[in-house]
């Protein structure tokens, strides 16, 4: 047992990367945590009824969701070494199922389809070299500018899951886009979990407490089970309307039927590679499959530059070491979460959960995965974990990882306009990718200004046109009469 403990270490570099066994498991337990969510939220996204009928259905989706992302967040940990756990990308998904919705010619399989082309198009960028390239040939400072905005957008969605942040009413007839709580005032029972949980999880992160980010997670779960069995808050919108002091999405009760079942996995392979060029043409087909590509190959590039440097995962030039390994298994993602009918799977910003608690090398992603391909038996215990009892992790999260914008250089305004748009435009639209094509046209065009373009890297002028293709889409596609 000496001997495989020791083997273990040194594959996982777990004492060179100064992490301990016990802090590998609290974070993957965290990560899993902060990601479960994706198991009820992915069906609630994609479970509605495509042009012809035919449904996805609730259970089927959560079962694969869950079974993709424990096995490439495995393949993640085991082969690439990180602690960056994967599941279904909710922009993505949100882009398929809209998509689907508005094309009455385009079906599930023949949608799933284009993601698979999307996934397989960026694995031949990974091992031409491509993708690496790019990533190497950002300058340093838009690196922490994007980790930066990933803590913003981090702390966002922990602040609007717990509903403590909401969207005003248009109806409200003011200009104000967002507000604190319902009408500006905090209600509810969840609202006190979120901020139990809040207090509770800075208190202990303060006074370096192990495992103080899961700590505070179950803390705040067990107080938001007491208070749904006493109190029988309910889910914020159901059948009667809105309920704007009841549970984000998860109603954190024990399940009253069965606790346990065997998944139904049928969604597995259901999948047209090439039919929605048979249904929407060669052009719309392709259109649909270069936007598809460019959010899951940008998104995902600046979550893991994020979370890397959270965990001080990087070399001297603000490097990945093996980098390959890790854009590989992202590409990946995309092949399976399409050949699963679950759209496309990326790297989780939420994965900075298990890393605030240590969570170093791949052994925190196979704790995580593991948890995942068991939620595949477990589903109903998986709404047991509300919003408001995560969102506090998320928050401190972001905390840490906005804490490095002091090393931007400011004086430089060639690089501080392109860092300011990244990091304010991420949570602003809610996009990672959105943040950084605005950070790297903004990079190209300042620099360019300054009569510096021969510092600009070739490469950064491809991805800076592919942006501004990516933003033009709409234009695009209506001159092309694919709209």
């Amino acid at each position: 047992m000496p001997e495989l403990r020791t083997a273990t270490d040194r594959y996982f570099q777990l004492t060179a990367r100064g992490s301990t066994y016990s802090r590998e498991i609290r974070g993957g337990i965290a990560t899993f945590f902060a990601m479960s969510y994706i198991v009820v939220l992915n069906p609630l996204i994609l479970a509605g009824a495509d042009a012809s009928g035919g449904s996805l259905g609730f259970e089927r989706v959560a079962a694969v969701t869950a079974l993709v992302a424990g096995l490439l967040t495995i393949l993640m940990g085991a082969w690439a070494k990180y602690p960056f756990a994967l599941a279904t990308g909710l922009g993505v998904n949100a882009f398929v199922a809209i998509t689907v919705a508005t094309n009455p010619e385009l079906t599930w399989p023949d949608m799933m389809g284009l993601v698979v082309l999307a996934g397989l198009t960026m694995l031949v960028l990974v091992l031409t070299g491509f993708r690496t390239a790019v990533f190497n040939a950002v300058p340093e400072s838009l690196k922490t500018a994007i980790v930066v905005g990933i803590g913003l957008f981090i702390a966002l969605i922990g602040l609007v899951n717990a509903g403590f942040v909401r969207r005003v009413p248009d109806v409200a007839q003011t200009t104000v886009p967002v507000g604190l709580g319902f009408e500006g005032v905090l209600l509810g029972w969840p609202t006190l979990v979120f901020v139990f949980g809040l207090i509770l999880t800075i208190a202990l992160v303060v006074r370096k407490v192990r495992g103080g980010i899961l700590i505070g997670v179950i803390a705040a779960t067990l107080l938001a089970v007491i208070i749904e069995a006493v109190a029988n808050v309910g889910p914020s919108v159901g059948p009667d309307g809105s309920n704007p002091q009841g549970w984000s999405l998860v109603v954190p009760e024990l399940p009253s039927g069965a606790w346990i079942g065997l998944p139904d996995l049928s969604l597995v392979g259901s999948v047209s590679v090439f039919g929605a060029f048979g249904s929407l043409g060669a052009t719309a087909a392709l259109l649909l499959t270069f936007t598809i590509l460019l959010s899951i190959f940008f998104d995902a590039m600046g979550t893991m530059v994020g979370l890397a440097n959270e965990a001080k995962l990087v070399d001297r030039q603000g490097n990945i070491p093996g980098v390959n390994r890790v854009l590989i298994v992202d590409a990946l993602g995309a092949v399976a979460g399409g050949a699963g009918s679950v759209s496309s799977n990326q790297i989780y910003v939420e994965s900075g959960a298990g890393i605030g608690e240590g969570a170093r090398t791949g052994i925190a992603n196979i704790v995580t995965g593991m948890l995942f391909l068991v939620a595949m038996f477990f589903t109903p215990l998986i709404s047991l974990v509300p919003f408001e009892a995560v969102a506090p992790a998320l928050v401190v999260v972001g905390f840490m990882m906005v804490s490095q914008v002091g090393r931007i250089d400011w004086q430089d305004w060639g690089i501080a306009i392109p860092a300011f748009l990244t990091f304010t435009l991420m949570p602003f639209t809610y996009s990672i990718a959105n943040g950084l094509g605005a950070g790297f046209i903004a990079y190209v065009l300042v620099r360019t200004f300054q009569g510096r373009a021969k510092e600009i890297h070739p490469l950064m002028w491809a991805v800076a046109g592919a942006f501004v293709v990516f933003f033009g889409i709409g234009p695009i596609e209506q001159l092309l009469g694919v709209a």
